[in-house]
């Protein structure tokens, strides 16, 4: 049986859907960008949480970009903009928000109040659903569409995690979508294990803007050692190969994370913090710049919605 829980703590309004069988559980914090802020599964009669966390609403505040956007929804543009300006139509539009260096970075939505609209618990799950109504909050982006994330904990320790975006303007408007999510397994990134299913390797310039070339890449094809590897780097999944797209382990623990997603989320960026705590694996609907450069970019008429949809599975290793 599967329940839906609150929980107020450390300014943090808590959305809990729990397994109760297992005791597996999610905290969701809708009022601070919709974010799943933990995964836990219970190993070995202690708690494992998968996720890096933020411990209080005043982190999540004064800290989130310097903390590498820790979870964040990306919306409705993903990674970085190329100094903020895209043409769109027969006009040109400059990103407001925030920059990283001389690139905007990581869309409108990742601070934003999502509000619960439904949320249902029984037999085989529980889930809830939250909804942004954005309103050209930024001249850079002066469109109208309604995000709606969807999370829904599932048997055998897995977490659906589904947006809808919905044009709700007159006219067109482009849309990305992507995740930004910190994993991490108990112990540094160095000792883990890592595979992912890659047909190439997005090649960037120096400010971390594609430039328009695709290289063969097949490093992490096999669950290989981490190591010293560093990774700021997007690259195209190769849905040809079996499902998980992205595997994280830790053999010594005995667990691992796993990633499903579909394949309206063509694109893996992963990206290694300094402390090499934890690693971010995001799921996203383009690559970088995609106002720009066209890989990957959506255009939805009005009324039209497009869905994004990826999975997170941790397995407990016998």
């Amino acid at each position: 049986m599967f329940s839906i829980e609150r929980e107020s703590k450390n300014g943090f309004d808590k959305v809990i859907l729990k397994d109760r069988a297992t005791q597996t559980f999610v905290e969701i914090i809708p009022a601070c960008g919709a974010i799943m802020n933990s995964f836990n599964v219970i190993q070995d009669n202690e708690n494992l949480n998968v996720i890096q966390s933020y411990q209080s609403v005043d982190e999540f505040r004064g800290k989130l970009e310097e903390q590498g956007f820790l979870g964040c929804k990306l919306s409705p543009f993903v990674c970085r903009i190329n100094k903020g300006i895209y043409r769109f139509g027969e006009n040109k539009y400059q990103i407001q928000k925030y920059y990283s260096g001389k690139n905007a970075l990581h869309g409108l939505l990742y601070d934003q109040p999502f509000v619960v609209i439904k949320e249902d618990a029984n037999e085989q799950r529980a889930m809830v659903r939250m909804m942004f109504q954005y309103r050209a909050l930024d001249s850079g982006y002066p469109f109208n569409y309604d995000c709606i994330v969807t999370y829904e904990l599932e048997k055998d320790n897995k977490v659906n995690v589904i947006t809808e975006a919905i044009n709700r303007d007159k006219g067109l408007i482009p849309i990305q979508d992507g995740w930004h999510p910190y994993f991490t397994l108990g112990a540094k990134i160095d000792d883990l294990q890592l595979e992912f299913q890659s047909k190439e390797m997005v090649v960037f310039d120096d400010e971390l803007i594609p430039t328009g070339e695709l290289i063969r890449y097949e490093e992490f094809c096999s669950l290989k050692k981490m190591g010293s590897t560093v990774f700021d780097n997007c690259f195209t999944l190769n849905f040809a190969e079996c499902q998980p797209m992205c595997v994280l382990r830790n053999s010594s623990k005995k667990v691992e994370i796993e990633i499903h997603p579909e394949m309206s989320y063509p694109y893996l960026q992963l990206y290694t913090p300094s402390h090499r705590n934890s690693i971010a694996i995001e799921n996203l609907s383009s690559a970088p710049d995609a106002f720009n450069n066209d890989m990957g970019e959506r255009i939805l008429e009005p009324g039209e919605s497009a869905i994004f949809k990826t999975s997170y599975k941790i397995t407990l290793l016998a």
